[in-house]
């Protein structure tokens, strides 16, 4: 479902969302308290996620809710049970989502993002902002912070004719739901997957977390790249998380972690879909 069909964002994208999957009904319903009873390309609209839920069996939400509203948006479909929760809204204080997920402890709902490009598995369905006509079928997963670097990372890969399984950008705020570590857990079970493309920035210390479980548990080979070599520190970059505090978080520090752990690196963006390719030849 879509949480804010009613607006020119989510109209504009849930369109493009039901031509990718071509005709496939993976689209069943849309919210707005205020336009209950109305549709949008065939879809319903309800007045709550929880009505929604209830008359489609919808189990996944998509948020383009406005910045004010957007943590509201994810409680209610946290409150409704949703088994996933892709929020693609920009710019939601900070407070709010600290308050949203202190909240989803209590909850069994996933959450991607905020303020990501969403979720695409190639050739089946993509859920989000992310251009589809870039991807391609294949068997390589990529997971980023950067929105902007995972339609590069592809664009890479497709050069080197390595199409992806699915492709997660998990947003770069602060506070957000899935980390690094969690989609490389679940792509090292995927057997659709052979390999991880990882692109992370400066800030916080999700990549060396993940970079650590890696080194004891991942069977397939990861290659990563880590945006931000040459920001200042104390200076956020794009991203409301992508600040070195303390000397914590810098992008030499990441690189040095990961190459520890076993996973290559690239220095140089231009360079991810050949090393990719490299390790897997």
């Amino acid at each position: 479902m879509t949480q804010g069909i009613t607006g020119k964002t989510g109209q504009y994208h849930t369109k493009l969302c039901l031509e990718y999957a071509n005709g496939m009904n993976c689209f069943v319903a849309g919210v707005n308290p205020n336009k209950p009873g109305e549709s949008f390309e065939k879809i319903p609209i309800f007045a709550t996620v929880k009505e929604a839920k209830q008359a489609t069996g919808a189990t996944v939400s998509v948020i383009y809710v406005p910045r004010a509203f957007a943590a509201s948006a994810i409680d209610e479909a946290v409150d409704a049970g949703l088994d996933l929760v892709i929020c693609i809204t920009e710019g939601i204080p900070l407070h709010d989502m600290i308050r949203t997920r202190y909240k989803m402890y209590e909850h069994k709902t996933l959450l991607i993002g905020p303020n990501c490009p969403g979720i695409i598995t190639p050739d089946e369905i993509k859920i989000g902002i992310m251009p589809g006509h870039i991807h391609k079928k294949g068997r390589i997963g990529v997971v980023s912070r950067s929105g902007t670097l995972t339609y590069e990372a592809v664009a890479q890969l497709m050069e080197q004719g390595l199409g992806q399984s699915t492709c997660i950008g998990i947003g770069g705020d602060p506070i957000n739901g899935l980390k690094h570590l969690d989609i490389m857990m679940m792509f090292n079970e995927d057997s659709e997957t052979d390999a991880v493309l990882m692109v992370g920035e400066i800030g916080g210390s999700d990549e060396e977390e993940c970079a650590s479980w890696i080194k004891s548990n991942m069977v397939k080979p990861v290659v990563g790249f880590i945006a931000g070599a040459t920001a200042p520190e104390g200076k956020r970059m794009g991203h409301a998380g992508a600040i070195i505090a303390g000397g914590k978080g810098t992008a030499q520090e990441k690189i040095a972690m990961m190459e520890e752990c076993g996973i290559k690196v690239a220095r140089n963006p231009a360079e991810m879909g050949k090393l990719l390719k490299s390790v897997i030849l």
